[in-house]
């Protein structure tokens, strides 16, 4: 997807004997050719500069690389294995190691087609999986493993043993005096995170929904590019819209960014691709959720990138959890407790309340439970009650309703905003894991708002920067006003809707009452599945309650036939 990149050849075998492959882009290039002394570096390709700094700094050089990569290296002299990936593990790496060998890849479905064995269901990974959180460096089957993000893995003589690079450090705080210096210091940072992710060396298409994260993106991409700080070849605009679902139908929001950058984008109305699921299962599916697009959908997309030459797609995931989208103030009050600073936790308390309009002693309790043990707050959260079609036993053994409350642990004595970011990043990189690399096979996706300096900073600058009261992206929306149209800048939230995902409910429900009739999910004791088929029943007819678990669960079942159909695991049931 690079100029230097079309030069390189793989595997890199370096002056001192080492091999390496690479996936990935290289953001600070210039940083470490300077640090190599090495100006015939300048237009190697990112597995050169990456293999030279591994042979100067050893296994210290991963900390040192900054973008979105994989790799391995492989040591002949210690007769060692290195596998490493980026901090947020935005870039795939998965390993199977045992006595008789290794092997490794970017694509699960490789190790799982190449195991020369059969694979055994990861429990743990499921219970993570049906609650949407399973850890970054698990995956379905308990022989493989994926590198963790912002981590490495050593292999020798058939043992890995994993190590951090990465980790978010709590000490590390920036503070200003004045609003204006955190958001210049904002606008720098997203700008050159933008600015990365348009090193192309052909056209770049960009996704716009019309919120404010992807209308950021373009709106900065454009600006970067007319001042000619990059030499990317053409940057486009892609949306979906559907003019059916009831307040979702973004067109008149994308269509200011297009009116901003004079010129339209691409269009597809996702109601000409019809509301049904697809539940063939007779191709290897690797993991829950994995299976490509399909149908004519995917084939419009493909002639799309393969007529306009489109390599790379933008994408604005990362920027609702990082940024104070989610306008949750428990964290801010806690933090007020913790300190503590009554006089400023009684205004703050004020203020949220005639925002959240909720009397200011709910709110407080609210902020008390978020201060409990998690064992306790498991108990106290209502919401957080476990999913009703797991079985006891399996959701008792796997602590589920702990692993409802999301990622935990490690964090007990931190700050509770600070430990809140640490539990966002960590839901982030789950989120990267389970993401797939690329839905067409053809695409590199970029993510400008999980780019490494943005995001060291976000954690580092007091939480009220990002949120205050009646202010969602406070600091964002302040950094960028005059470069988004402020009908966007400023606009209250996104439209979510179910009914396309009802609608498909009800137009696949002979399929689905079939595939659920006698599951393997419950076979292997995950699920209840009369009282599954009864909440997806309740779906079809119009109630949205569990509609991300019931879809959870649907992608489960799919993903046991298809590997038990294809001998992948090993399960017991006949």
């Amino acid at each position: 997807t690079t100029r230097e990149s079309r030069r390189e050849v793989q595997p890199f075998v370096a002056p001192s004997g080492i091999v390496v492959s690479w996936d990935g882009r290289l953001d600070n290039r210039g940083e470490l050719t300077d640090d190599l002394a090495n100006r015939a570096l300048n237009d190697a390709a990112d597995v050169t500069v990456a293999a030279l700094s591994f042979e100067r700094w050893g296994a210290r050089s991963f900390a040192k690389l900054t973008g979105d990569w994989a790799s391995s290296v492989w040591d002949p002299a210690t007769m060692t294995l290195f596998l490493a990936k980026d901090y947020m593990g935005i870039r795939h790496l998965y390993y199977l190691a045992h006595s008789k060998g290794v092997l490794w890849s970017t694509c699960l479905a490789t190790v799982v087609r190449m195991s020369g064995c059969a694979l055994t269901v990861n429990e743990e990974y499921v219970a993570g999986y049906l609650v949407n959180s399973p850890a970054a460096h698990l995956t379905p089957y308990r022989e493989i493993l994926a590198v963790p993000p912002g981590g490495f893995v050593t292999i020798r003589n058939g043992t890995a043993v994993p190590y951090r690079y990465w980790s978010f450090q709590p000490k590390h705080k920036i503070r200003y005096k004045t609003d204006l210096e955190y958001e210049d210091h904002f606008r720098l940072l997203f700008r050159q995170a933008v600015r990365r992710r348009l090193r192309s060396d052909s056209p770049i298409l960009g996704q716009l929904s019309g919120g404010i994260d992807s209308s950021s993106i373009i709106c900065m991409a454009d600006d970067v590019m007319s001042k000619g700080e990059v030499d990317t070849i053409r940057l486009d605009t892609i949306s979906t819209f559907d003019a059916k679902e009831p307040g979702g139908d973004e067109r008149v929001y994308f269509a200011k960014i297009e009116e901003h950058r004079g010129r339209a984008g691409h269009h597809l109305n996702r109601d000409e691709y019809g509301h049904a699921f697809d539940l063939n299962f007779s191709s290897l599916i690797a993991s829950p959720g994995s299976s490509e697009l399909s149908g004519k959908l995917r084939e419009d997309l493909l002639k799309l990138f393969h007529g306009q030459g489109y390599r790379v797609l933008l994408s604005g995931i990362g920027g609702d959890e990082l940024l104070g989208g989610v306008p949750n103030p428990l964290s801010q009050l806690a933090d007020l407790i913790v300190l503590p600073r009554p006089i400023r936790l009684a205004k703050q308390l004020t203020a949220w309340s005639l925002v959240k309009k909720r009397p200011c002693i709910q709110l407080l309790g609210q902020t008390l439970v978020t201060l409990l043990p998690p064992s306790l707050r498991a108990v106290a959260s209502g919401p957080f009650k476990v999913i009703p079609w797991i079985q006891p036993a399996f959701s008792r053994r796997h602590r589920l309703s702990l692993r409802q409350l999301g990622p935990l642990g490690g964090h007990g004595f931190w700050q509770p905003s600070r430990r809140e970011f640490a539990q966002t990043i960590v839901a982030l990189a789950r989120q990267m894991a389970r993401l797939p690399a690329h839905g067409l096979a053809c695409e590199e996706r970029r993510y400008p708002f999980l780019d490494q300096s943005l995001v060291e900073f976000l954690l580092a600058i007091p939480a009220t920067q990002l949120l205050r009261p009646g202010q969602r992206r406070s600091l964002m929306r302040r950094a960028l006003m005059g470069l988004v149209p402020a009908e966007i800048l400023w606009r209250k939230t996104k439209a979510f809707v179910n009914r396309s995902v009802l609608v498909a409910f009800e137009n696949s429900w002979q399929e689905l009452e079939g595939l659920f009739d006698a599951p393997l999910s419950a076979t292997m004791g995950y699920v209840d599945s009369e009282c599954l088929l009864g909440n997806l029943r309740a779906a079809k007819n119009g109630d949205p309650s569990y509609m991300m678990y019931l879809l959870t669960a649907l992608s489960l079942e799919i993903w046991l036939r298809s590997v038990v159909s294809h001998h992948v695991v090993r399960t017991g049931v006949a």
